[in-house]
């Protein structure tokens, strides 16, 4: 029986994480969604790059990495640290938001209160409650998932579901599902033919799977729920096999209509650079794809009703594009 290999680290982490921490701020604080992208395509590039980048000019070659972001990494290689970074870092401010955002949850929390226009007193509520549980685990949260501990955790998860009722189906989406070594979260995708979109919610389903995990001790904490997602905290019990305690894990679960499930799917298990790539081609070919379906344009440019998708391939097929299998999607 042959050993897998452990996966190498990149010969350029101390790049790809300043500019992943740039990424960060830039969405987190600045909102500058596009800044926070060409980070993020940039340190996804280099993150691939198989031998160690010595200077700006070189990484410039790099689909994805401008003059700016070169000039960075060489200061970055000649001082071994960078000055915009320093200046953040020491920002109070800047730190502050970009610390609470990083505490998954609060901003969603925030949004749906905003949403529903619930009293001031709600909503300190139940951010102190959503601050205090992220902040509890926030260091564990900071700390990468081995995939092993993944694929522990999807083997429960899957056999839990079954246990409920037989026809969930439920899918761990996100670089899991392309095959990283390691993903920050477990973010998993519900439904049942019970749910479709056009019928009313069902928000049984997906509370009853939840109640059930936390029954027997899998899920520890909750961020918030509601008819169709679920935002906790995980953590597998540890076994006379395991030698090690395993750490408290953020879990999201969503719960989608049957029929838009594999649009899902597809959508959330990424990544975004392929997901970008085939929207494009889709529209080409006439089609509008997204999460939640894929349809025919019409001649005057407006999309028709939702095509039936029983299987990733069929969105695919649709568009006239080469499958590729999910570990083939990272970019």
């Amino acid at each position: 029986m042959s050993k897998r290999k452990a996966p190498q680290e990149s010969l350029n982490e101390g790049i790809t994480d300043f500019l992943v921490e740039l990424a960060n701020y830039e969405k987190n604080v600045n909102r500058a969604i596009h800044k926070y992208n060409a980070y993020r395509k940039a340190a996804s590039t280099i993150a691939k790059y198989p031998t160690k980048i010595r200077n700006g000019e070189e990484a410039k070659k790099l689909d994805g990495v401008g003059a700016k972001i070169a000039e960075k990494i060489d200061e970055f290689l000649q001082t071994g640290k960078l000055r915009k970074l320093e200046k953040i870092r020491n920002d109070d401010t800047s730190s502050s938001i970009n610390f609470l955002t990083r505490v998954t949850g609060i901003g969603y929390v925030l949004s749906i209160h905003i949403k529903r226009l619930h009293s001031l007193a709600s909503l300190i509520h139940e951010l102190c409650f959503t601050y205090l549980v992220a902040f509890r685990y926030f260091e564990e949260f900071e700390k990468r998932i081995p995939r092993a501990e993944m694929e522990k955790m999807e083997t429960l998860i899957l056999g839990e579901l079954k246990k409920i009722d037989t026809d969930y189906i439920g899918t761990i989406c996100g670089s899991y599902r392309r095959g990283a070594a390691s993903s920050g979260d477990i973010d998993i995708l519900l439904t049942h033919p019970n749910y479709t979109s056009q019928t009313e919610k069902q928000p049984k389903l997906l509370h009853a799977v939840v109640d059930h995990l936390e029954s027997i001790g899998f899920v520890t904490d909750t961020l918030s729920k509601g008819d169709t997602k679920f935002m906790g905290v995980c953590q597998l019990q540890q076994s006379d096999e395991d030698e090690e305690e395993y750490l408290h894990r953020r879990i999201d679960i969503r719960l989608i209509p049957k029929d838009q499930y594999y649009c899902g799917v597809l959508y959330f298990t990424g990544s975004d650079i392929f997901n970008k790539n085939m929207r494009t081609h889709a529209l080409e070919k006439g089609f509008t794809l997204n999460e939640y379906t894929i349809r025919p344009l019409g001649v005057t440019g407006m999309a028709g009703e939702p095509l039936l998708v029983d299987s990733e391939r069929d969105i695919f097929e649709y568009i006239q594009y080469r499958y590729r299998e999910p570990k083939d999607r990272s970019e």
